[in-house]
């Protein structure tokens, strides 16, 4: 009795698992059948886009900082401090700023997703769409999709900016390391496929993001308990997924590098 209860949670949470897979499968179809709601779409672009703005870059500045702070004392010790900006761009372009963008995103926009259309789900106005001969995945989840797709790639080439430009301003006050040493080493560093395969990640997060975050909101039951087990839920599972897809993208996209 005590074994099969504990294997109930794994399995609800695989079945909402694959209702996700299945949703983000439909939302394809749905695109490439162009069921695009323009309206809801411009709607939600604002709210992932502008309205997570300040907090995305205030994170990523503070990332470039502390990591500026970690790298440029152990480098100076063995006398390459001038490689700092260089890493540090790096390390922004392939991995911190698109994996803080998403990790925001997912707690401040995938629960919020989750919540509202958890609550819809439970006050049964998803009824009432399918009622007025209304899709909800076109009406709400493909707009959705396409935001945070669109989106967090742009939110990402703006928190490699601001991380650099944090990382820059601590390493001339704290470490004596000029802007121009500084970002002689990161245009020597870095190249343009680094902030592609950056954005390319940043795009897969969004996807994650979105699809999840709905996915768990349409399928909420137990009023408005559930939609709290929900929103939770979706958060911790788009951010599993985030630094899964992470290593298997990283080992496709710079493997080739080593």
């Amino acid at each position: 009795m005590n074994k099969s209860v504990q294997k109930s949670p794994f399995r609800a949470w695989s079945q909402r698992a694959l209702a996700a897979a299945l949703l983000g499968g439909q939302v394809i179809v749905h695109l490439l059948r162009g069921n695009i709601h323009r309206r809801n779409t411009l709607e939600q672009l604002t709210v992932v886009g502008p309205d997570s703005l300040p907090i995305i870059l205030l994170t990523a500045t503070t990332i470039g900082m502390v990591f500026t702070v970690e790298v440029a004392a152990e480098f100076l010790r063995f006398g390459v401090g001038s490689a700092v900006g260089g890493v540090l761009a790096i390390a922004l372009g392939r991995e911190l700023a698109p994996l803080v963008t998403a990790v925001v995103l997912a707690g401040r926009v995938g629960s919020a997703f989750a919540a509202e259309l958890g609550t819809m789900q439970v006050t049964e106005q998803i009824d009432a769409l399918y009622m007025l001969k209304t899709d909800p995945i076109d009406y709400l989840v493909t707009p959705r999709v396409i935001a945070c797709c669109v989106m967090t790639p742009v939110l990402t080439i703006l928190s490699f900016v601001t991380g650099m430009f944090g990382g820059m301003l601590l390493a001339d006050w704290l470490f004596n390391i000029s802007n121009a040493v500084f970002l002689d080493s990161a245009r020597s560093l870095l190249t343009l496929r680094d902030l592609i395969c950056g954005m390319i990640k940043g795009a897969v997060f969004g996807w994650l993001i979105a699809v999840i975050g709905s996915s768990w909101g349409l399928t909420t039951k137990g009023g408005a308990k559930g939609v709290g087990q929900s929103t939770t839920t979706a958060v911790v599972t788009s951010l599993l997924m985030i630094f899964i897809s992470n290593f298997f993208l990283s080992w496709l996209m710079f493997s080739a590098l080593k």
